[in-house]
């Protein structure tokens, strides 16, 4: 399966894991040219020209989002959002470093994040985190 093919299909799964909450976005990342430009025929000439970066940084993952959890009544009782970043491989696909880098920051400051390459990497890696913090996991 093409990695295109594969990312649709996982962040439709993400939205539909039962007894779980998780919101995600598609991340485009990138570099584009923008300023005032003259198109004559199917020639565009840009002046003034500035660099437009898109996205939230250079190895950002590519679903970005929140996973909403409960705590736990001795913690107050409250849901809260979990900042949740996916990168979605084939079983072929490579990880480049910028792309490590970002998922091991994220872990860092108390996120959820990591590569999936299947529906049940992505049902593992959201209840994996709910587990270690509430001691709960969902089937």
């Amino acid at each position: 399966m093409k990695e295109g093919n594969l990312s649709k299909e996982l962040w439709l799964h993400l939205q539909e894991l039962p007894g779980q909450e998780v919101t995600m976005f598609r991340n485009n990342t990138g570099m584009g040219w923008q300023g005032s430009y003259r198109k004559v025929g199917s020639t565009v000439t840009l002046h003034s020209a500035r660099p437009l970066y898109a996205g939230l940084c250079k190895g950002s993952s590519y679903l970005i989002g929140w996973t909403s959890i409960k705590i736990t009544p001795d913690m107050v009782g409250e849901t809260v959002a979990i900042f949740t970043a996916i990168e979605i491989k084939t079983a072929t696909g490579k990880v480049s470093q910028e792309q490590n880098n970002f998922i091991d920051n994220v872990i860092e400051k108390g996120g959820i994040a990591g590569v999936v390459r299947s529906k049940k990497d992505c049902e593992d890696l959201i209840n994996d985190f709910k587990e270690s913090i509430t001691g709960e996991y969902d089937e």
